[in-house]
């Protein structure tokens, strides 16, 4: 298994527990690891062989805008449940990290991972 990685992608959207945190936009960053078999695309230089970057980062802004959660578990959970489906994704890693949630802290967040990871030849 190959890995597609996107690095410190950030989206906004709404995500808190507290009543001021549902009326404002918050800034996430996301690091994905995506598990996928690169040789088809690579073989035959086709993007549409392989995982577009660019479409998954654009699913992923349009996912924020769309949804508003109380945690960052269930927007981390959502998430990856609907890359999996529309990109058939059959394995990833998630960290979905919130920048100034805890003052002492740069960030707070979760990293989960979801499929099966299988290897290749």
């Amino acid at each position: 298994m190959d890995l597609v990685l996107i690095e410190a992608l950030e989206v906004d959207t709404v995500i808190g527990v507290y009543d001021w945190e549902r009326t404002i936009t918050q800034t996430l960053r996301l690091d994905l690891t995506l598990g996928t078999d690169i040789r088809p695309a690579a073989a035959g230089d086709d993007i549409a062989l392989t995982l577009n970057y660019a479409a998954i980062s654009e699913r992923i802004a349009a996912f924020a805008g769309e949804h508003d959660f109380a945690l960052v578990e269930t927007f981390a959970e959502r998430l990856a449940e609907t890359l999996r489906d529309e990109f058939g994704i059959p394995w990833l890693r998630l960290t979905v990290r919130k920048p100034g949630a805890v003052p002492a802290a740069a960030a707070v967040g979760v990293c989960i991972e979801r499929g099966q990871r299988t290897g290749g030849a």
